[in-house]
């Protein structure tokens, strides 16, 4: 069984911390129930040390070997740039692509990392999805930065810990991230443009500036088959129907070309499991690789059939363009 990232599974609303081993995730919860501040929005004082040394795996990217922590810790929250990144800044509200290890002060275990698991883990950060620690440490950061965190309890996993993990009440945590990516509301698709040559289907914008591109729908009957093609076609891996992907989408009627939904008017990207959507999504984006732009047409038997939805007639063809940001 595949071990599962620590910071996906919260216990009490504190730093996703799910238990080794676990293949279970707990869904995220903003507040704690130990009276400790979980609060995004609630600033700590920063200071930059002191924290243990790395010993080996110095460089971005790499598992680094971090030392036991020599004295006692700081009280408040202590970040350190090791490397400085050069790429955009990480906002409050976006999803943080990161790899990290994270191990106890005083006896320096390692509770987890991303870097034997292979894959960088995707969070929202600053908006208590993760620990406290971590969103007042990592926003405004750039991408490509390492950075080492030294988070006392009440920023942490506050009085009752995690048990499971091995991370006592008065356990300070350390932490070495790197900033792989961040993805926020003007994330868009990233690839080479694939001629539209079927004046049958509808054309999608190519624009990606993080605005929604435009769809223009023919007057023409709607296929009666699911249609996905590439608007634009990005270079990462292909996506497997157990997939939870990061998207920009905008969908809209075949019969009018009416809008009814879009993360662009949200201003906020959707997270969801290829397995848990209509059939015509989960269909149209297996196999198609992160970092493109899908024109996916779904007809009735792949979409919502003959029930009425919000603003979607019964037996309604709807059109969509799905921008894949990332794999979660």
């Amino acid at each position: 069984m595949r071990r599962r990232s620590l910071l996906l599974a919260v216990p009490a609303g504190l730093l996703t911390l799910a238990g080794c081993g676990d293949d279970k995730a707990d869904k995220p919860k903003s507040k704690a129930t130990d009276g400790s501040s979980n609060s995004a929005d609630a600033s700590a004082k920063i200071v930059d040390g002191p924290l243990p040394e790395i010993t080996k795996g110095d460089k971005f990217g790499t598992k680094p070997t971090v030392a036991k922590g020599s004295g006692e810790p700081s009280k408040d929250l202590a970040v350190k740039v090791l490397i400085e990144g050069k790429d955009a800044k990480v906002a409050k509200g976006d999803y943080l692509q990161a790899d990290y290890l994270g191990q106890i002060w005083t006896s320096a275990k390692v509770f987890d990392n991303s870097y034997d698991r292979g894959t960088p883990t995707i969070f929202p950060i600053g908006v208590g999805q993760v620990i406290p620690g971590w969103d007042q440490g990592l926003v405004g950061k750039k991408v490509g930065s390492r950075v080492q965190l030294g988070i006392p309890p009440e920023l942490g996993y506050g009085e009752q810990g995690n048990e499971q993990a091995g991370i006592k009440g008065t356990d300070t945590l350390v932490f070495v991230v790197d900033i792989v990516g961040t993805f926020g509301a003007k994330s868009s698709a990233k690839g080479k443009e694939v001629a539209q040559d079927d004046s049958d289907l509808p054309k999608a914008g190519t624009n990606t500036d993080g605005k929604a591109p435009s769809i223009d729908v023919p007057e023409k009957d709607a296929p009666k088959k699911l249609v996905s093609n590439y608007v634009i076609e990005g270079d990462g891996a292909k996506l497997k129907a157990s997939d939870t992907v990061l998207v920009q989408y905008k969908g809209v009627l075949w019969d009018g070309g009416k809008e009814f939904d879009s993360t662009y008017k949200r201003s906020q990207l959707a997270q969801f499991q290829l397995a848990q959507v209509v059939k015509g999504w989960s269909q149209g984006l297996t196999g198609k690789k992160v970092g493109s732009r899908v024109l996916i047409v779904v007809p009735p038997d792949l979409g919502y059939g003959d029930k009425e939805q919000q603003g979607i007639p019964a037996n309604s063809t709807l059109v969509f363009t799905v921008d894949i940001i990332a794999k979660m």
